[in-house]
């Protein structure tokens, strides 16, 4: 059966989803490293370190897929390749590293794409979505109603974005958390009103920063439910 690939270049994370077609998509491997590239924008350029270990990534990547062919392969880059400065440079490196084309998306492109990942992952959800990607540098805001997006927004609020501006000596205090909370209401304000206006039957997180506030809620017994308002 043929087999096709799908490459997520984060701020964060590479993630990467191997699947083999036979009428329906199923899963055969799946492949996460954390690069952390958005922690390595120095002076708006990916530094020589951080390029080295995405690169050492993608090549694995390179050799998982190497079978697949180009036109059943799709590598996108997100934040941090839409914003830093080298960022064709690196590029042109990590193309050759991973034997495909890379494709950096624009952040509604971005939003579209975690939309209808979450619509064809998650089936129990009813039809009208609240979806929330929080990525390491941006922070991906979708509205939808079945298959189709209503609103799409890229928000420059990511968790290592955050971690550097508010906790940057790695203690979180009281006061460090209010001016981060309130940051993020700033951050959202452009956009809260017209969300609430159109409302939502249920909200979905998309990201390895939701899964980590899930863990910390069950380990420390404060919620079993997933993410809630409580």
């Amino acid at each position: 059966m043929p087999e096709l690939a799908a490459i997520d270049l984060g701020s964060n994370s590479f993630h990467m989803v191997v699947a083999r077609d036979d009428g329906e998509l199923q899963v055969i491997d799946r492949l996460r490293e954390r690069v952390a590239l958005a922690e390595a924008v120095v002076d708006k350029r990916i530094d020589e370190g951080a390029a080295e270990r995405a690169l050492d990534c993608l090549r694995r990547f390179g050799q998982r897929i190497a079978h697949i062919p180009p036109s059943r392969v799709r590598a996108v880059g997100t934040n941090t390749l839409r914003k830093a400065a080298n960022s064709r440079a690196f590029i042109q490196r990590a193309e050759a590293a991973l034997g495909h084309r890379i494709e950096v998306v624009s952040g509604q492109e971005e939003a579209r794409l975690i939309y209808l990942g979450v619509v064809h992952d998650v089936a129990d959800v009813p039809a009208r979505r609240l979806v929330v990607d929080i990525g390491g540098g941006s922070t991906e805001l979708i509205l939808g109603d079945g298959e189709d997006t209503l609103e799409r927004e890229s928000v420059q609020m990511g968790c290592i974005r955050w971690r550097q501006k508010y906790f940057r000596d790695g203690v979180i205090s009281a006061e460090s958390m209010e001016r981060a909370r309130v940051a993020a209401r700033l951050e959202m304000r452009a956009w809260e009103r017209r969300y609430r206006e159109l409302g939502w039957d249920a909200s979905v997180g998309a990201s390895g920063t939701i899964r980590s506030v899930h863990a910390i809620l069950r380990a420390n017994g404060w919620s079993d439910r997933g993410v809630t308002l409580g």
